[in-house]
This record gives C-alpha cells, sequence and structure tokens, in this order.
C-alpha cells in the first residue's frame, strides 16, 4: 500500500494552491459528506448559522474559500464543518518536556482517507503548519506562537450535534496564543464526535482535553492520549485498536528516566505504537513531531523523514510505501544532527535500568542481570519484551 504524501507552502490567504488541493479531493469528499444525508442532515443556513455563532473570527476565511470555489450549496456545507459523517480513526500522541518540549503522534488509518498534505497557510494573523483534513481542518499542528495540538478518537459510538473535530483544530491553530486559550476554546465550540486533544505550548503547558457530543468537556492534565477516555466505553473498538495497551506503554515510557525527546520520537515508530493493519484502518500512516520552542515540525516514517520550519519550508512530494510487518528504526544519519553529547550512559540505559528496578528491585543481583540481559541482549532493547512488561495494567 502507498501514500502520496505533499508539503505544501501558500503563506497567505488561501489561494491558487489549496483551490489546487481542492480540485484534486474535493470529488472524494463530496461522495463521502453526500453518504449520510438523512432527515436530520442540517441545510445551509443552519450550518451558516452555526459557523458564525461558535468560530465567528474563521467566517471571513470562510467566505473567501466559498468564493475560490465558486460554490455550490453542497461545498458551502462542506466548507462550515457542521455535522459531517462520522469519521474514526485511532491514533496515539504524547508530550515530554525533556531536553526539549515536543508533542510526538501517531496517525493511524487507511492511506486511502488520509489528504496527505503538509500545509503551510496564513489565513489569518497566525502562521500555521497542519496535517490538513477535510482541506480546511487539521489532524495535529502548530501556529507561529509556539501552540501545537494533536487528535486521537475518543473511543465512544456517540454522534450529535457539533463540528468535526479537524475544524475545531483549525480554529484553535488559526486564533489561539497558548495552552490556556487552546482550552477556552475547545470547551466552547461542540464536537459531533468523541475525541482527545492534546494541547502544549512554548512554555510547557500541558493540557489533554476530553470532547464528547453528549457529555461536557473534561480537562485534564494529561500528557497523553490515545483511544478512550477514562474507562473503555466501546469494548470492541478498544480490543481491536489496542488502546489500553498502547495507553500504558506510553505511560510507563514517559516513567522512565532520562528519556530525551528523539528517542521518544523513535519509539513510535515502534511496536505497540506503531501499527501495521493498513486495509484495515488501523495502520500507522505517519509520525508527526512538534517541537514548539524551536518551531520545528518533523514528518517521519519507517526509511524517511523530512523537517520543516515556518522559516524554511521546502515544498515536496513523496511517494511512501507500507509494508504490512512491523519496521526497523529509522538510520540514524536521519538523526545525527540531533544527536546528544555522549555521556557514557545511553536511553537504553536508563529505560532498561528502570524497569529492571521496577519489577525485580527487591530480587538478586543475579536476577536483576537476567532481567537486564532478557531487555538488550544485543546492545539494544528488545522491543516485543519490553512490551509485554509495560502491558501490565
Amino acid at each position: 500500500m502507498q501514500l502520496n504524501f505533499n508539503s505544501v507552502s501558500e503563506p497567505s490567504v488561501p489561494g491558487a494552491k489549496w483551490k489546487k488541493l481542492f480540485d484534486a479531493y474535493w470529488p472524494g469528499y463530496r461522495t463521502w459528506f453526500l453518504s449520510n444525508e438523512t432527515i436530520y442532515t442540517p441545510d445551509l443556513k443552519t450550518s451558516q448559522d452555526a459557523l458564525k455563532m461558535y468560530m465567528p473570527k474563521m467566517w471571513p476565511t470562510y467566505v473567501r474559500l466559498c468564493e475560490l470555489t465558486n460554490t455550490d450549496p453542497v461545498i458551502a456545507r462542506f466548507l462550515t464543518g457542521f455535522q459531517p459523517p462520522a469519521y474514526i480513526s485511532a491514533c496515539a500522541q504524547a508530550v515530554i518536556k525533556a531536553d526539549e518540549i515536543q508533542l510526538v503522534r501517531n496517525y493511524d488509518y487507511h492511506p486511502d482517507l488520509l489528504e496527505g498534505t503538509l500545509l503551510l497557510s496564513k489565513w489569518n494573523d497566525k502562521n500555521v503548519i497542519a496535517t490538513s483534513d477535510c482541506l480546511i481542518g487539521a489532524v495535529d499542528g502548530m501556529n507561529d506562537s509556539g501552540l501545537c495540538v494533536s487528535l486521537t478518537f475518543g473511543g465512544r459510538k456517540e454522534v450529535g450535534y457539533g463540528f468535526g473535530i479537524p475544524f475545531i483544530l483549525r480554529y484553535v491553530l488559526e486564533f489561539c496564543d497558548n495552552t490556556r486559550e487552546a482550552v477556552k476554546i475547545l470547551k466552547s465550540i461542540p464536537s459531533h464526535m468523541s475525541y482527545n486533544v492534546t494541547i502544549v505550548d512554548k512554555t510547557g503547558v500541558i493540557k489533554t482535553v476530553r470532547l464528547a457530543p453528549d457529555k461536557a468537556p473534561l480537562v485534564t492534565n494529561d500528557a497523553f492520549a490515545t483511544n478512550h477516555q477514562g474507562l473503555v466505553d466501546w469494548h470492541e473498538n478498544a480490543h481491536f485498536n489496542q488502546t489500553l495497551k498502547r495507553s500504558n506503554f506510553i505511560r510507563k515510557y514517559l516513567q522512565s528516566k532520562n528519556i530525551s525527546a528523539m528517542e521518544l520520537a523513535k519509539a513510535f515508530l515502534h511496536p505497540p505504537l506503531y501499527n501495521t493493519k493498513f486495509q484495515e484502518e488501523f495502520g500507522t500512516l505517519y509520525t508527526a513531531v512538534y517541537q514548539p520552542e524551536n518551531l520545528i515540525v518533523k514528518i517521519l516514517w519507517p526509511d524517511v523523514a523530512i523537517e520543516r520550519s515556518f522559516k524554511s519550508f521546502k515544498e515536496e512530494h513523496l511517494l511512501i510505501q507500507y509494508s504490512q510487518t512491523a519496521p526497523s528504526i529509522l538510520p540514524e544519519s536521519i538523526w545525527e544532527a540531533e544527536q546528544l553529547p555522549s555521556t557514557g550512559y545511553s536511553w537504553q540505559d536508563a529505560v532498561v535500568d528502570s524497569l529492571v528496578k521496577a519489577v525485580a528491585g527487591r530480587k538478586s543481583k543475579a536476577k536483576q542481570d537476567e532481567l537486564r540481559k532478557r531487555l538488550r541482549p544485543d546492545g539494544q532493547i528488545a522491543w516485543k519484551v519490553l512490551v509485554d512488561y509495560w502491558n501490565e495494567p
């Protein structure tokens, strides 16, 4: 399976490049958008009124997009982002404050259902770099104030009154400077399905907001999220995407000592965070890395990595090939520019020592050494063994 992935720079109001993206993707979006029409589907006026009520600052941009597309009522309704058909992805995300502040996320879905565009834009006062969805929306991104946001599906079936979450994240990136402002906006706009939105700003303030169509938003201090909201609600979905296993892994990984931001990003390229059920809409399509202090974005795959910033944004087309087997790690050459000075004590040492202490701290030194060898038999962590240990509640 494969994906066409493009980085596109149009640091202005929507123009010719956005229109080109629209022309390429609208036929597919139109089929999806009209796939679930019922007598309860809102009409254009209702949709526009909702946009004006909940996201009023976006109205001038909406009008321009309508003008660019010579919009008909279907396009105009789609561009409001109000009450779209249901959609379910998986995903995992985590924030680390170590040698630098960093948000990392995996986007898990079917390759045919990803737009595959990293877009640099300036539709309002802020420059925004975001992974585009629904042509206007964003599933993750960062603005030039150093505010980063990312979403995961919340693991619940309910569909209700509200906007598609990518449209809401776009609004946050367009108009918020920091985590506090982002939380306020997220609490004020209804989401039509359940999602977890993790936020971090350049000062390191982290929040994860649990949104749902039938519950009030819940603001937490969680630094990570997978695909449930507290207790598992949709057990079949949770079993399929292993949300608890992935959540436990991230939680225990973040508790390990001396883990660098770079190594957290590497962990997202390994099972259980990296997934390969591409045909079943649960394959990791990309890993995004956002560094708000440096205003740098990296998009990673097992054998490819790109880096972008607001000052240096190269337009590029990549053809990404996916394998049904678990990937090997990125070649070290991809990370050379970020290597930390050697201290003689690596991140692998730190992870293994932390786990040995937790699992076998009261056992003899021989038992501890035996476990350490199992976890790191050839100088590198045995990830399958590690996952088994970290999968414990």
